[in-house]
């Protein structure tokens, strides 16, 4: 019989910090509310989920205004850019004096100046404790040259410089690495 072990409840703040470790791109999720008014939220929980079909991922908090408005709703992730730190911060309730830029063309207002935004149409919202996990299909997509915003350890940051000593071109869970799906032979985990 397996004895489990008990741990201390995890202190949240330290739990914050530990996730503020990771480096994230910082986006604003964009929609709609049931009257058409354009509602957005910063985010910086967002992933890729799959290229086939494509889809993409976001989580926010049950209690924004902007969950409650993408249940079966289109949405944007807009991807911010260097140059929309003010916008990053006005969605995320520090409110400035002069509105963000918007286009509101399609389905779904989209942000100006971002550096990529992807259109998406309801695909699945899962429970994620105080969160809600949005995943959306990507239906849409612009892509500019501009650098994106990064957040790392509670702070706005910029893109570094590169490091030298890549052993490859392409992503690593490409298929074309040969990493997994195409690898001839693996060990177990326990067997290390």
């Amino acid at each position: 019989m397996t004895q489990k072990t008990v741990t201390a409840p995890i202190d949240t703040r330290e739990l914050r910090h530990a996730f503020g470790t990771f480096a994230t791109g910082v986006t604003v999720v964009t929609c709609r509310s049931e009257d058409g008014v354009p509602h957005g939220a910063t985010v910086n929980a967002f992933t890729a989920v799959s290229l086939d079909p494509p889809l993409a991922q976001v989580t926010l908090t049950r209690t924004s205004r902007a969950a409650r408005y993408l249940e079966g709703a289109p949405f944007a992730i807009n991807i911010l850019s260097l140059e929309q730190m003010d916008v990053a911060l006005h969605f995320a309730g520090k409110v400035m004096d002069e509105e963000p830029e918007w286009t509101l063309d399609g389905d779904v207002p989209v942000l100006t100046r971002n550096a990529a935004t992807l259109e998406c149409r309801p695909w699945n919202i899962y429970d994620g404790g105080d969160h809600i996990i949005v995943v959306g299909e990507v239906i849409a997509m612009e892509i500019t040259k501009r650098d994106p915003l990064l957040f790392f350890g509670g702070k706005f940051r910029h893109v570094g410089s590169l490091v030298e000593g890549a052993p490859w071109d392409h992503s690593g869970d490409a298929p074309e690495s040969g990493w997994f799906a195409g690898a001839k032979s693996f060990k177990p985990l326990n067997a290390f």
